[in-house]
């Protein structure tokens, strides 16, 4: 299982939906094959280079956490319930005010709506944050079911570097 990557003061922390059934299986972050999220943040600038899933712990000295909404894995977002939605916004907000990043990434529009239970929405840096000094960025998932172009997808993550220059 792909465990939750925190500390307290990080700069971002990226949040998807929940882990995949292969992110489970591996114990890393984004670590399905057809997921772009590595070559998103390497082409974006928010990394040095290009890291594997295998190496998502190194990105804790970069000041880069990770996290779920939901802990869960399933093949899609869309398997979760209502009350396993509703259960991890509780725990996202309370993990949030514990450990005070600079930024969330929420990697799918999807995920702040149900973090939220909203639907006025859009991307990128969010007008009111969840959670006071926490800044909230709404990004598209990397997951290779977004059928977004990579050079979309790298245009929208760009906004995360200010928060890891």
């Amino acid at each position: 299982m792909a465990t939750d990557l925190l500390e307290p003061d990080l700069r971002l922390i990226f949040c998807g939906y929940n882990p995949s059934l292969r992110s489970a299986v591996d114990g890393r972050h984004y670590a399905h094959p057809g997921n772009r999220f590595w070559r998103v943040l390497f082409a974006a600038g928010i990394t040095d280079r290009l890291y594997a899933p295998e190496e998502d712990e190194a990105l804790l000295e970069r000041g880069i956490g990770f996290t779920n909404l939901c802990s869960r894995p399933t093949r899609r977002a869309d398997e979760l319930s209502r009350e396993e939605i509703q259960a991890g916004a509780h725990e996202l907000r309370a993990m949030l005010e514990r450990f005070r990043p600079a930024a969330v990434a929420y990697t799918g529009i999807g995920v702040y709506r149900w973090f939220r239970a909203t639907s006025k929405v859009g991307w990128g840096v969010q007008p009111e944050p969840a959670v006071p000094s926490v800044t909230d960025v709404v990004v598209p998932s990397p997951s290779g079911l977004n059928r977004m172009r990579f050079e979309e997808l790298v245009e929208h993550y760009r906004a995360l570097v200010p928060f890891v220059a």
